[in-house]
């Protein structure tokens, strides 16, 4: 896959197939980018479950907040990561031992052999780009 653009297709049918996003690096604080793309992907229908070792056991947007992938007590279909792309690798390789099939790095995240891990398992991987950017753009309607 070539990481540097993606078609309006592959984004959209990702987008439509999936219904729960852990979001890594969540932030219970309203200002932080991760808390209002929560929030966007929660209003557009998608349940989401905020992931952060600083804020597990508390609620973010009304969802319980947990350390690690690895501690959801249930599947997941896309991890949507809100780290640097240096940790960008790590999440991945817990993504793909908690079986997600997609995996979604935000803005100015990017790291091509952990992509590469993790479309070896058959997992979608998108990187440098904004769920809710992609959203508006491609006219997918909430949910």
């Amino acid at each position: 896959m070539n990481h540097d653009s993606y078609s309006d297709r592959f984004l959209r049918d990702l987008l439509l197939a999936v219904r729960t996003i852990a979001v890594v690096g969540a932030s219970p604080r309203q200002e932080r980018p991760s808390h209002g793309v929560m929030r966007f992907l929660q209003r557009h229908g998608y349940r989401t479950i905020p992931v952060n070792p600083f804020a597990a056991g508390s609620t973010i947007l009304g969802e319980r907040c947990f350390a690690a992938l690895a501690d959801i007590p249930e599947a997941i279909d896309m991890v949507d990561v809100f780290r640097r792309s240096e940790a960008a690798g790590g999440v991945v390789d817990e993504a793909i031992a908690k079986g997600a099939t997609a995996v979604w790095m935000q803005l100015g995240v990017r790291d091509d052999a952990a992509a590469a891990r993790a479309e070896a398992h058959g997992i979608k991987v998108v990187m440098n780009r904004c769920p809710a950017i992609e959203i508006p753009r491609l006219a997918i309607r909430s949910r």
